[in-house]
């Protein structure tokens, strides 16, 4: 019989195959093998215990802009859950409180504004696991996208197999918005509750098996080790110090606070006037009952008690973003040319107007990376191949980047053409406009590039300028278009009447 890791294989291509068209079973390897002790730990190295909340408030900033509301809020209450943990595991039985809420988060904001990244450079700094999900790819039976407690398994994964640290890792679930029951004339319609039902043990204290219950080929092998050592060892990780940061845009929820606060001002002004107009100072004033009338259960909302609204970005904060030393966007594109030997840098005033492009099309930081890719693409395909090796990317480039990228080949081609040829035959060639253009047109016609087309042109003049003996010679528009007829003239020249140049 093979040994057990060649069988959960076998079966689970077998099982794919035959059942799961297209997709693989979940994956026991990811999982280190069960030595029948829990690998538990009540401190794991590597986590930052003792950060302090302005300590981390002063590195998120360095990232994120204008988010100061947001940020202050998860860097105190994030800290404070660490430190909590530190606190507790030196607690006696007695002094540990007894139902014990954690400080799970719920963010409110549009897309774009930063949401997964604050989470995620909190993550990184604090040295704990990071689990991104998305609410509507779960299902409350767990057989349709996924099961919620998938998100806990993969924290071991992602934690290389240490069960202890992935107790104190953070799982962040994204448009949690979605899984509110639907409003409509009737009251709520509770169909898509069930994935709030199925997140409220978890976010709690609950023991999850690292053992999918339908991996059958995970099933087969716990089932052929009971029978070989004659005991059970079920893997299991506790969610008690998980913390829980559930995010959304919950469009339409300002409605309902901005319905409450207006029934609130008629029944005790007798003179009902709206407080703002402002989204983002609406969602400021969100309360427990606000969230309940969404479509959220009153026991999901309870399991959130820290709540924070992300602001918007306007044009200016979408520069700001880009402006900083940290940017991501920035950074990120000068990796991609890098990469390629290329040193990319940015005008101030490019960086203002691509802020502005993102900004109209209302999808937050995410459209300045779609903006750059835009305006970049063509010369991240093209220089790699020239000679290249910097490029300032000019507001020139953003308005006319086909202009651009055509002038950068061709005086890039000019350039490789004159190098050329005072390197082999020590003649200093010089080009003309007019010589230039017909050049680009002659290239283009003949779906060649500028250089390639130079070499055919004029690839009798190394031999034809030196029996003229020319050192230095300017190649017109007249020389371009005939080349061959005046490399003869210039020789024949050159004997009968020496330092003559034909017109």
């Amino acid at each position: 019989m093979s040994n057990p890791a060649e069988l959960r294989k076998d079966l689970n291509e077998y099982l794919a195959k035959q059942y799961v068209e297209g997709q693989r079973l979940p994956n026991a390897d990811k999982y280190k093998e069960d030595s029948g002790e829990k690998t538990t730990s009540n401190r794991p190295e590597g986590v930052d215990f003792d950060l302090k909340p302005e300590e981390l408030e002063r590195f998120l900033n360095r990232y994120v802009i204008k988010q100061e509301g947001a940020v202050e809020v998860l860097a105190t209450k994030i800290c404070t859950h660490f430190n909590r943990m530190k606190l507790e595991v030196s607690e006696s039985e007695e002094e540990r409180i007894i139902g014990n809420i954690k400080s799970n988060i719920l963010m409110i904001g549009p897309t774009g504004v930063g949401k997964t990244y604050i989470i995620k450079l909190i993550a990184k700094r604090i040295g704990v696991p990071f689990v991104k999900g998305d609410a509507t790819k779960f299902s409350e039976t767990g057989y349709v996208g996924g099961d919620v407690e998938d998100m806990v398994r993969d924290l071991v994964r992602e934690a290389d197999g240490d069960i202890g640290l992935a107790e104190y890792g953070i799982i962040y679930l994204d448009e949690v918005d979605k899984i509110a029951g639907s409003r409509n004339a009737l009251g709520i319609d509770v169909s898509r509750t069930g994935v709030q039902r199925n997140l409220l043990k978890l976010m709690e204290e609950a023991e999850v098996d690292l053992k999918v219950p339908h991996d059958l080929a995970s099933q087969m092998e716990a089932a052929m080790e009971a029978q070989r050592t004659g005991k059970v060892n079920r893997k299991k990780i506790n969610t008690k110090n998980i913390l829980f940061v559930m995010s959304g845009a919950f469009t339409g929820l300002e409605e309902i606070i901005d319905k409450r606060m207006h029934e609130q001002s008629v029944g005790f002004q007798g003179n009902p006037k709206r407080v703002t107009t402002n989204k983002n100072d609406w969602l400021g004033r969100v309360r427990t009952e606000d969230l309940i009338k969404y479509g959220f259960e009153s026991e999901f909302v309870g399991r959130l008690p820290v709540v924070t609204v992300l602001n918007d970005l306007d044009a200016d904060g979408l520069y700001q973003i880009l402006k900083i030393p940290t940017s991501s966007v920035i950074l990120g594109k000068k990796k991609d040319f890098k990469a390629y030997s290329i040193d990319l840098e940015f005008e101030d005033e490019t960086l203002r107007l691509i802020a502005d492009m993102a900004y109209e099309e209302r999808t937050g930081a995410r459209g300045l990376v779609g903006v750059s890719e835009r305006i970049l693409i063509k010369f991240e395909k093209k220089l790699p191949s020239s000679e290249i090796k910097s490029f300032v990317v000019t507001p020139e480039v953003v308005k006319n980047p086909i202009v651009v990228i055509d002038r950068m080949l061709v005086e890039d081609a000019c350039s490789r053409f004159r190098k050329m040829f005072l390197d082999k035959h020590g003649i200093r060639i010089e080009l003309e406009p007019s010589a230039i253009e017909f050049i680009k047109q002659k290239a283009k016609d003949g779906r060649s590039d500028f250089f390639s087309t130079c070499l055919v042109l004029f690839r009798d003049y190394e031999y034809g300028l030196k029996l003229a003996g020319k050192k230095e010679f300017l190649i017109t528009g007249k020389t371009a278009m005939k080349p061959k007829k005046y490399l003869d003239e210039l020789i024949k020249k050159s004997y009968q009447s020496p330092g003559k140049v034909p017109e």
